[in-house]
């Protein structure tokens, strides 16, 4: 694979990469790092690529197990996933300010999920991968793929309604 048939295949992986490895690094800095890193992985494998059945599943691996790897290094102590894709036009500022509010609580619940939790949480609903490519990343049936998955949403959903509840009270 020359340099131009890699750019064309990764070019559409590389926000992916990114923020599947933010998800894991908490700083900016450490999810570039990463991305980096995961780039001149996949360069230097680039020849392999293509016997790959899913190569964006690989990537995809590839970048979970060096963050893995750079969390156990202790490079980084605390996990987050940052999700900020709001798309309202021109929001008001208590609109704006309701849902930071919202998604810093969201954000919140999903930091005290499990560490296999968050990462199908942040695999399906944020990455929007179907369950095959979570299986291959994951090395999960697809039944326990969304067996878990619910079981997150349902916990996501109860501690949602407890604080609206609560706050409502």
């Amino acid at each position: 694979m020359n340099q131009k048939a890699f750019l064309e295949y990764i070019n559409p992986l590389k926000d992916k990469i990114y923020r599947l490895s933010l998800r894991y690094l908490v700083s900016k800095e450490a999810a570039q790092d990463a991305t980096q890193e995961v780039l001149l992985k996949l360069w230097k494998l680039k020849d392999k690529l293509s016997g790959y059945n899913n190569p964006e599943a690989f990537a995809m691996t590839i970048t979970k197990n060096y963050c893995l790897d750079q969390l156990k290094l202790k490079t980084n102590n605390n996990l987050r996933i940052v999700h900020n894709n709001f798309d309202d036009g021109n929001p008001s500022l208590q609109k704006q300010l309701e849902a930071k509010n919202e998604l810093e609580i969201v954000g919140k619940i999903i930091e005290g999920l499990s560490e296999n939790e968050k990462l199908l949480i942040h695999l399906r609903d944020i990455e929007q991968l179907d369950y095959q490519e979570i299986a291959e990343i994951t090395k999960m049936k697809n039944t326990a793929i969304r067996v878990a998955l619910s079981r997150a949403r349902k916990k996501i959903r109860e501690e949602i309604l407890k604080k609206h509840s609560y706050g409502a009270s």
